[in-house]
């Protein structure tokens, strides 16, 4: 039996019906054809959006712009007249402007002005800002005056405070030693009522009385406590030849003007 070329081709092929085409397990997996559709619809969109971009009008403004781009970038030729005129003249491409080749080598920028306000109105907004900056410049440069005023004075009223509770503690000590010395001459009442220390463990009723008989000795308080103190000093140089800086009671003036630095807490130091 001969079998035709056409019957053989035939039954080379494979049935439709048989086992191999029936059996085959198809991809099942879950999500596989949403991610698909996915895929396709984002493809669609990105050649939509691809030809959208070819297709789309372009602006005046846009225009202008590219054909502004591409004039720029192309170098002048000898159609250009000016440019002939300067090859004329001896001029060369790359070359340097002027007689001595020390002028500008590439054209002067162009500045295209694509906002609508009028003419130096960015140099008045550059003012303006350079004015702002120069008044908040001032600002600070005043505030930090003040602050360096306010730190001087507080440095001076604290060394007044100090300065004058040093002077009160040197004359408490010289009243001290004025009431001390006094005692050791059996003198009872001081020169001046503020020539010693007051008690404070007078009474009341005591105080009051005092007050009575001591009107015109407190007029003393009009003094300052370094006027008290350069007048109790002096009396305790002249009475008993005794310095309250160098804690020593002299033998004589003599003595006394030859060891003693001298009246006041400075000459001390």
């Amino acid at each position: 039996m001969i079998l035709c070329p056409k019957k053989l081709n035939m039954a080379e092929e494979e049935d439709y019906m048989s086992d191999s085409f029936i059996n085959v397990q198809e991809d099942i997996r879950p999500g596989l054809p949403m991610l698909r559709q996915i895929r396709e619809a984002r493809r669609k969109e990105e050649k939509q959006q691809e030809a959208n971009l070819k297709n789309r009008q372009k602006s005046l403004k846009e225009e202008e712009q590219e054909r502004r781009d591409i004039g720029l970038k192309n170098a002048l030729g000898c159609e250009n007249k000016g440019f002939a005129l300067l090859q004329k003249m001896g001029y060369k491409s790359g070359q340097a402007l002027g007689k001595s080749g020390d002028g500008i080598v590439e054209p002067i920028p162009l500045n295209v002005k694509t906002g609508k306000s009028g003419i130096g109105h960015e140099a008045l907004l550059k003012r303006k800002a350079e004015e702002k900056l120069e008044s908040y410049r001032r600002k600070i440069h005043v505030k930090k005056q003040t602050e360096e005023k306010a730190a001087e004075q507080f440095r001076m009223r604290l060394k007044n405070k100090q300065d004058e509770m040093k002077l009160e503690g040197d004359l408490r000590r010289s009243q001290r030693a004025c009431q001390q010395l006094d005692t050791q001459k059996n003198i009872q009442v001081p020169r001046e009522a503020w020539y010693w220390l007051r008690l404070e463990e007078e009474t009341e009723e005591e105080e009051e009385e005092e007050k009575e008989q001591d009107e015109d000795e407190y007029k003393s308080e009009d003094l300052s406590v370094l006027d008290k103190l350069q007048i109790l000093t002096s009396y305790l140089r002249e009475e008993h030849l005794y310095c309250i800086w160098c804690g020593t009671a002299y033998e004589d003036e003599e003595d006394l003007s030859s060891h003693c630095p001298g009246p006041t807490s400075a000459d001390h130091d």
